[in-house]
Formats: C-alpha cells, structure tokens, sequence
C-alpha cells in the first residue's frame, strides 16, 4: 500500500513537471516524421496481464519489422536518437503508474513473446508490478550501444543481456523495501546524467561471442561487463 502510494504522488509530481518537455517531444516528432506522436505496445504486466505501453515514438510508422529494437536499428529517426538516448521516449510511461500498470520502481516490462521464453523467471518477477527502473536496467542503461557493438544482437540478448537482468531483477525483487527503492531512484538519475550528450554508435564489435565486452561505457556510474555468451 505504501508503495503504491508513493508511486501515484511521484509519478503525478513527475508527469507535471515533464508535460512542457513532453509538449516541445511532440512537435518536434511530427516536424521530423509521419506518424503518431505516443507509441503503443502490448507488454506482460502483473499477474500475467497484458497493457498498453506508452512511449514517444523513436521509429518510423510503417508498421514493419522486428518487436525488438536491437542497437543501430535503421528504424530509428533522427529525433527518436535524441529521445532515447535522453530517456525522455520513456516519460509517458508516468502515465501507466498512474493507472496502475507500473511501478517507478520494479522489472521492465517486456512483450509478451519473451516472459513466454523466460517463463519460469517471469513467474516470479510478474508477481509485482513491472516498473520504469530497478538495477538491472541501471547496468543496462546504454544497452543499445552495447547491442551495436555485437555482430548476433539478438542471439546476444538472449542468451546474455536478457538473463543476467532476470539474475539482476529476481536477486532486488528478494530484497527489496520503499528504501532500496528510493535508492534505486537515486541511482537512475545519476546514471541517465550523460557523460557525453551526443548520441553515437561506435563501430561493430569483431571479437567472439564468448568473450568479455569491457569497452562499452555504460553511464556515468561505470563500464558494462559481461564475462560469457551461457545463460547461468
């Protein structure tokens, strides 16, 4: 009850303070792209229940392509790169606390496709609220640049981003209280202060898959690491 209760007044906070950021994100994605502005999509919320995702649309509209948005994707336009690498594609997600879909604190959602990949973790996970942050998508926080360095992006998600987040996640959700969660916060905000505010891709990662990537800064907080391509 707690929570919920913070999560309705802070994300009410957030979403007033925002709408003026939201405002100018709006015009500036219909002066750039046909489509619309807000992007819909089903994700797995708790208990299994599916929801509409909000987020501000990054991609062009064809109504085309992979569910999954794995580094350089050619999707992207040029205001959809600022939008995400400042997050603000994420703000309309304040929304969804609201109406009580998500939690500013807890698992990222995901579509439904990959919680039936993942069942036996996601039984677990999904018995919160999904959220707008928890560590592991701290770690993951420049996750795009790092999936552009890798030649197999979506095998690499799959067999090593996705489940060293469920490790991540599962190990918070164990021990997890309103004051970890404020920490957590705490940590999100400075790990989406940009070290670099020029949003770039380095070139393609050649090395093997089961070698460590060392050489992706992930925020300002430190460097991504990942020792091995198995799943644990």
């Amino acid at each position: 009850m707690l929570k919920r209760s913070v999560d309705v007044v802070l994300a009410g906070f957030l979403f007033a303070v925002t709408l003026p950021v939201l405002a100018i994100a709006a015009i500036v994605i219909k002066l750039d792209s046909e489509g619309p502005v807000i992007f819909h999509q089903a994700r797995m919320g708790r208990g299994f229940r599916r929801f509409q995702l909000l987020k501000l649309r990054t991609m062009r509209f064809c109504g085309e392509g992979s569910a999954y948005t794995l580094g350089a994707d050619s999707r992207i336009t040029r205001v959809g790169r600022w939008l995400r690498w400042l997050k603000f594609d994420e703000l309309p997600q304040l929304w969804n606390v609201l109406r009580g879909d998500m939690s500013i604190v807890g698992p990222r959602p995901v579509i439904p496709e990959l919680t039936m990949e993942f069942r036996w973790e996601y039984e677990r996970l999904l018995q919160v609220r999904p959220g707008l942050t928890d560590p592991a998508t701290i770690k993951y926080c420049r996750e795009a640049e790092l999936l552009a360095l890798i030649p197999e992006p979506l095998r690499y998600f799959k067999t090593v981003v996705t489940p060293d987040k469920l490790h991540i996640s599962l190990d918070y959700l164990a021990k997890a209280t309103v004051w970890s969660d404020f920490g957590v916060m705490v940590a999100t905000a400075l790990a989406l202060y940009p070290a670099n505010w020029r949003p770039r891709l380095r070139r393609p990662f050649r090395a093997g898959m089961g070698k460590s990537v060392k050489s992706v800064k992930g925020n300002s907080v430190g460097y991504i690491e990942i020792a091995s391509d198995r799943v644990a």
